[in-house]
């Protein structure tokens, strides 16, 4: 039987090696429309969206702080709290394509995060529809179609799949909603 000998050092090479093998296998299955790093609202830290959903079930939304439907924040909170421990990932992407996104990103935070007490993921403003809309968003296009407004919510599968996709009047305790979540999970 032949000996084979490591020495320390190539020992921790080879342990370096596998643990970043292994934390590259984590983001090996995500889909590429989310393998981007997005800035978070009203902040300089950056999600990596790949990171963040990890192969989980996601409820993508559009949102704005100015808009008739605003209040559906503190529902979609409600769904994040209900279903985070389940595997759900609830994103908010905020966006001023319909002209309703204050230009203010601290004003827009306190909306999100004081008046309504969001908790879950909400990323800075960025396009949702045409030739500049962010990467989920233009597959979310080309797949299902563009949002006609905000508060569109897409729901994607662990999988990276497009579920359904539920229009603005759908509020987040829609009973058609949660069961389409529930069939995810």
């Amino acid at each position: 039987m032949k000996k084979i000998l490591f020495s320390w050092k190539s020992l921790a090479l080879l342990s370096i090696y596998l643990l970043l093998a292994n934390g590259m296998k984590a983001y090996a299955d995500c889909p590429d429309y989310m393998n981007h790093n997005m800035r978070q609202l009203h902040s300089e830290n950056e999600v990596n969206l790949c990171e963040l959903v990890e192969q989980k079930p996601v409820l993508v939304i559009n949102t704005a702080s100015h808009c008739g439907f605003t209040p559906q924040f503190e529902g979609l909170e409600k769904l994040h709290q209900q279903y985070a421990d389940k595997g759900l990932v609830v994103v908010g992407f905020a966006s001023d394509d319909f002209f309703q996104e204050d230009k203010d990103e601290s004003k827009a935070a306190d909306i999100c995060f004081q008046n309504y007490g969001v908790t879950f993921t909400m990323l800075a403003p960025s396009h949702v529809r045409g030739k500049n809309a962010n990467p989920v968003f233009k597959m979310l296009n080309e797949t299902v179609g563009s949002p006609r407004w905000n508060f569109t919510k897409y729901l994607i599968d662990k999988d990276g799949e497009v579920v359904s996709r539920f229009g603005t009047r759908i509020e987040p305790n829609d009973p058609k909603l949660l069961k389409t979540i529930e069939s995810i999970l």
